[in-house]
């Protein structure tokens, strides 16, 4: 059997949401390298400086849900471009901001205008995509995000040691401005008939969100046991639990909690959440090993760890082509298994005086994994849901790898306090290894949830346009 070509409009869909979902996902961690030099340009204290990042990973993660929603009731692409244009002027924004609250509000626009673009523009390329070719656009796609993601520290280290901090923001407006009026042209309108707003689901979503993100983000300056945490978490849990009984009980929910039913939507979800917990905290504490304990510049860190983050050149566009032939379940256990022995490879080589070439090993294997697990795991999560379920299904599973990463810095970050610090060499390797076993082992437990996904995904699901639960896929 020929495999079908991918058209022009399938090519212009790649080329375009692949741009732009590049952009929002490295705008994740673009700043961290950054921070020194804006605190000297902006001043700020240490909690303002953590804002900067923070502020862009709350609204992301809290809006992502609702971007997904108005793009099915209002036009896809109309929204699409919509949130471009909003990313490409906050991007500006915060290149011109004379002071530090201005940086972290436009950071903050930031994140409402990737929060729109990220779900609707991976809806958008599976719509325009033929099923049989699914797997390797979106192992394209899965290649360009996840280097983004990953690449973050060395783009922005790099930008900013050798030009300005400035142009970790500039960077994204020529990339902006360059692909709204491309996608007016070149891609196609699509929105779910009949389709409502949900505003009391998205607003309980989006109010549990931030409290449970907001609580994660500042457990670490202020104490799991603070006020605002323990207000954070519990009243975000409360808000997600009226959620949750909402979407059973409401006839037209933002997430049907009938799609959870479906264990190969629940593994996948689950499964992503933990991968980001595991990755995002571990990249976290290695980047700063590398600079902090190895003596390397921001840039010459992020060179070495480009076995890991450069990988998915490579490796995502195979792994999409594998899910394509074989079903995404084995491609994203093989990968999920990698990127924990990757992760418990570092925790068992790793000192003040460890070598790069004992690290090398490490980081060949958590690339090889992350690369493998992106592309697969997209195409997974598109074949557990009806047509007209895609960007609801996009937006859970977009917003749950966002607090999954923001979980794990937290998490991680909680433990390497614990049983070390920034005192010395020696305290910071102290507190990196238990850290690590930590994230090796979320990520293990990822690999074990695979077992929920069917062997051999349905690219085609049957619409499911009622209340009642959907039939799980046989293997």
């Amino acid at each position: 059997m020929t495999q079908q070509k991918l058209g022009p409009s399938a090519v212009w869909a790649l080329v375009l949401t692949g741009a732009a979902g590049f952009m929002a996902a490295l705008d994740n961690l673009v700043v961290t390298t950054a921070l020194p030099a804006i605190r000297a340009d902006l001043g700020g204290r240490l909690e303002d400086l953590e804002w900067t990042v923070n502020a862009y990973t709350l609204t992301f993660a809290v809006l992502l849900m609702s971007g997904s929603a108005l793009g099915d009731r209002f036009g896809r692409r109309r929204l699409f471009t919509a949130g471009l244009a909003l990313f490409t002027a906050a991007s500006a924004a915060a290149a011109l901001s004379p002071g530090i609250s201005e940086l972290i509000a436009a950071r903050a626009v930031q994140g409402v205008g990737a929060a729109v673009m990220m779900p609707l523009g991976l809806t958008l390329l599976t719509a325009a995509v033929p099923a049989a070719r699914r797997g390797t656009a979106l192992g394209i796609y899965g290649a360009v995000t996840g280097l983004a993601v990953a690449s973050g520290p060395l783009i922005g280290g790099s930008l900013t040691e050798h030009v300005s901090w400035q142009w970790i923001f500039w960077l994204n407006v020529p990339i902006g401005l360059a692909l709204i009026p491309l996608a007016r042209l070149r891609l196609a309108e699509s929105a779910v008939p009949d389709a409502r707003l949900d505003v009391p689901g998205t607003l309980l979503i989006s109010g549990g969100l931030f409290g449970i993100v907001y609580g994660l983000v500042n457990a670490n300056a202020h104490g799991w046991t603070s006020a605002p945490v323990l207000t954070g978490l519990i009243a975000g849990g409360a808000l997600t639990g009226g959620f949750i009984h909402h979407g059973f009980h409401n006839a037209n929910p933002v997430l049907p909690m009938r799609l959870f039913r479906n264990r190969g939507f629940l593994g996948i979800n689950l499964a992503s959440l933990l991968m980001y917990l595991g990755m995002f905290g571990s990249i976290f504490l290695l980047s700063q090993f590398l600079q902090g304990v190895a003596g390397y510049s921001p840039t010459e860190a992020g060179l070495r760890m480009l076995p890991w983050t450069g990988m998915g050149i490579v490796v995502a566009p195979l792994a999409g082509i594998l899910a394509d032939r074989i079903g995404g379940r084995p491609v994203v256990a093989a990968g999920l298994a990698l990127q924990a022995l990757g992760l418990g490879w570092f925790a068992l080589v790793l000192s003040p005086d460890v070598s790069y070439a004992a690290q090398l090993p490490a980081l060949v294997l958590s690339g090889i994994g992350m690369s493998l697990y992106f592309a697969p795991a997209n195409h997974v999560l598109m074949s557990t849901v009806a047509p007209a379920d895609q960007g609801k299904a996009s937006g859970t599973n977009n917003a749950l790898r966002e607090v999954g990463g923001a979980l794990g810095v937290a998490v991680l970050a909680s433990v390497f306090s614990a049983h070390g610090g920034y005192r010395t060499p020696r305290t910071f390797t102290d507190g990196t290894v238990p850290a690590l076993w930590i994230g090796a082992a979320a990520v293990a437990l990822a690999a074990a949830l695979t077992l929920l996904l069917p062997r051999r995904t349905n690219t085609a699901p049957a619409p499911a346009t009622d209340p009642a639960p959907a039939p799980a896929h046989a293997a």
